[in-house]
């Protein structure tokens, strides 16, 4: 049976060392501030705000919010928006999307300070990412998969890694961030002829195509790392699973992470870790 990466003991370490540092900056007078914008009710933004208030709380990190009503028009949410993204004294941003469709995405996207921007969304942010520069952050979830692979030892140096998706939320960044950590990298997509077999040759397979179960034991090796960033409501199973099928992969490979309790357990870790490096700079 693979070794099980879980994200609680990445989650525990780093809320630890984050501790350390918000104190840090508040000895310097710096109160590590995160804003959350929201607009609407949406059940999946409001779990996902409940984690984030508790991580604060857990770190030192303040919190503020800007709850904005589902009807908001273009110019009352970009005067809000536009309030907080001025605020020197707010360090990060989270704004929840999607967008209502009422909205100008793009031109709110045009208008955010990637230095603020700790969710890796702007163009400034991926410019950031793809040139291993400080300007901005890696969306979340893709700096997740780093920060556990990371903390269980695992050094992408020299090592073949294969990403499976290319979307510009996961694929494309975790990417370019095991190529920054000197993996040799492959992307697969679904123009891709016979994923499998690439997979196969893989040291470390990341699976972000959003599709439930997709990566099988067809997939995989026995000295394998399997790093899942899939999650979906499996109805048959009546819980939560990832892109790979673990029952079938998990007793193959070396090590993989568990759906749930892998990598989407430490995202607002990483979220608040960009907010407190925010606030260094």
């Amino acid at each position: 049976m693979a070794e099980l990466l879980k994200g609680k003991p990445v989650a525990d370490a780093m809320i630890a060392r984050m501790r350390e540092t918000a104190e840090a900056l508040k000895e310097k007078n710096v109160d590590p501030t995160l804003c959350v914008v929201r607009v609407g009710e949406r059940a999946d933004d409001l779990s996902y705000e409940k984690g984030v208030i508790k991580r604060c709380e857990q770190v030192g990190v303040t919190l503020k919010q800007v709850i904005l009503p589902e009807a908001v028009t273009q110019a009352e949410f970009e005067e809000a928006f536009e309030a907080v993204n001025r605020d020197p004294k707010v360090h990060g941003i989270l704004l929840f999307r999607p967008l209502p469709k009422t909205l100008d995405a793009e031109r709110i996207r045009s208008l955010f300070d990637p230095r603020k921007d700790v969710d890796g969304w702007t163009d400034g942010s991926l410019a950031g990412v793809y040139a291993n520069t400080d300007l901005g952050f890696a969306p979340c979830t893709a700096q997740a998969v780093i920060e556990i692979l990371r903390f269980y030892g695992i050094d992408p140096k020299g090592k073949r890694a294969t990403v499976i998706g290319r979307s510009l939320v996961i694929g494309r960044p975790v990417s370019m961030l095991l190529m920054h950590a000197n993996a040799t990298v492959t992307t697969c997509h679904t123009r891709t002829v016979d994923v499998p077999a690439i997979a196969r040759e893989a040291d470390i397979l990341v699976c972000a195509a959003g599709v439930m179960k997709s990566v099988t034991e067809d997939f995989v090796n026995p000295d394998q790392i399997v790093v899942d960033v899939g999650i979906h409501w499996d109805e048959a199973k009546g819980g939560l699973s990832g892109d790979v099928d673990f029952d079938r992969v998990s007793p193959v490979v070396s090590a993989i992470t568990p759906v749930p309790g892998g990598v989407g357990s430490i995202t607002t870790c990483v979220l608040l870790d960009h907010v407190l490096k925010a606030a260094g700079r």
